[in-house]
Order: C-alpha cells, then structure tokens, then sequence
C-alpha cells in the first residue's frame, strides 16, 4: 500500500477521570491531486491517493467529457512537477481521442476541491445538471430489499483503509443480478470514491453500468446521483440520508434513490418498482 494512504501521529487520548494516553494514530492521507486533460490543467481535487488513474477517468465520465474506453488515448502521471515542492505522484495527465472535444472552459474547474465539496464554484445550476448519454428510466434490474440490506456489511468489510483509520468515505458497485461485488474505492471525498469507481469500470469497458448498484457510505447528494446518471448506473444506494435535490434529480431521470440502508431496514426515496416482493 501506497505510504501516503495511511499516516501515522502522534496523539493524547483524554478520558474524564483518568490519566492521559500518550498513543500513535493512523490517519487517512489526503493530497491535492491536479487532473491535467492533453496537458492543460483542469481541476485540483482534494483525495486520498491511491486509484489516481481510476480517479482521473471518473471524473472525465462525470463531467460529461467522455463516455467509452476508446475515448481515452492515455493516463499518466505528469513528469513535469509544475510548481516548486509539486509531486509528480500529484499531477495526472489524461489525453483524449482526437476527435473528443475537449471541456468547455466556461464550465471547467479553474479552482480546487476540497474533499468536502466536490461541485463548490459550479458557474450556475444549468452547468451542474450535466446531460447524460445514456437513459436508466428502462433499466431492467429488480432486486429483492433482503438482499440490498446486506450491502453495506459487504462494503465495510471490504474497506481496509477505512478499518484502520476510520476516516474514508467508500464507494462500491455491486452486479445486480450475480450480486458479484464489482469494485470498492476509498477516498476521503465521498465524490472521489464515486469518482473512482467510475473511472475503474470505464477503463474496464463496462460503461454503460445497466443492472448495476452504487453503494455510497455516507449521504446521498445532489452530485452523487447526477455521477450515477452520467454512468448509467439505475440504482443510487446511501447508508445516510439523501439531500431533497438529490431525489428530485434521480426521480426526473428514473434513478432508484434508496436511503438510510441499514440492515433490516431501508428508506426508498424514487423508484420503488426495482424493489421485488419478499
């Protein structure tokens, strides 16, 4: 594992009415990452490192730049550090397709992200509402509540980060009707942990996602659904609450928006006919 993904500090754990606890504790690494499309810079996002490739990609699919494999000429890390103390682990440079436009700058990020708040600085809420090029209103996948409610136990158990640290955000996707778990990402953005897994099943051509659950560990906004749409993924699945524009948007394009998944039990916000009878 890459060292960066885990640090380890020094601590004092107080407790009321006993002695100090002078400890080592791990905590989640987090650094600016630079998303470079054919050499210019794009965006700089706060996140965990590890995945940067997967990341990049997500995040092109995401803004609505690409939408197949063959789209993406290259991913590399960038040997030309920029600016003084720039790591080159730091910088990734993505190359499209000749023919790929590349974004349009008035809606591109010419400012950072931070780990919080991935759509902070959005010009207006027309360049938000990113259009997609698929539709998931005719998505055939139907699952049974019994068996989504044990996602989330799937996907603690596979975040290793998370275990030893407590500090990441975790995305997963899950095959609807194998129930095959996909993919896990981590980050300390939950936007990035989308954004990553994402970027992973483009560069494994499985864009469009039909038939496929995103589980999110955390809450459910306005910006995870409109991810979920540019990857045609038909059901959104949060263990916390969802924002109200959030459900507005995954209802307006056929998304099953499903909260507070907590086994035994779950909270379907749109889209309730995916859900099978017990």
């Amino acid at each position: 594992m890459d060292p960066r993904v885990i640090t380890e500090r020094p601590v004092v754990r107080v407790t009321v009415g006993a002695p100090r606890e002078h400890l080592q504790d791990n905590l989640a690494g987090e650094e600016p990452l630079e998303i470079r499309i054919d050499g210019r810079s794009f965006a700089v996002t706060m996140r965990t490192p590890g995945a940067d490739f997967d990341l990049g990609a997500g995040f092109l699919v995401s803004e609505g730049v690409i939408t197949h494999a063959d789209e993406l000429v290259d991913v590399r890390y960038c040997d030309d550090l920029g600016a003084v103390g720039a790591a080159r682990d730091n910088i990734v440079d993505l190359t499209l397709r000749n023919d790929v436009a590349p974004p349009d700058e008035s809606v591109a990020r010419a400012f950072f992200t931070t780990s919080s708040c991935g759509l902070c600085g959005k010009a207006s809420i027309d360049a938000v509402r990113t259009r997609s090029a698929f539709e998931v209103r005719d998505d055939p996948l139907r699952v049974t509540p019994d068996w989504l409610a044990t996602l989330p136990g799937r996907l603690q158990d596979a975040q290793d980060v998370f275990e030893q640290t407590g500090g990441l955000h975790g995305a997963a996707l899950f095959d609807g009707p194998t129930g095959e778990l996909l993919v896990v990402r981590e980050d300390v953005g939950r936007h990035n942990a989308v954004d990553k897994v994402i970027g992973w099943a483009l560069q494994e051509r499985r864009l469009p996602l039909r038939g496929v659950i995103l589980l999110v560990s955390g809450r459910a906004s306005f910006e995870l659904v409109q991810k979920a749409l540019m990857a045609s993924i038909p059901m959104l699945c949060a263990v916390s609450a969802p924002s109200s524009l959030a459900a507005d948007l995954a209802e307006e394009s056929g998304i099953t928006l499903v909260g507070f998944l907590r086994d035994p039990s779950l909270v379907v916000y749109t889209g309730e006919e995916r859900l099978l009878p017990y």
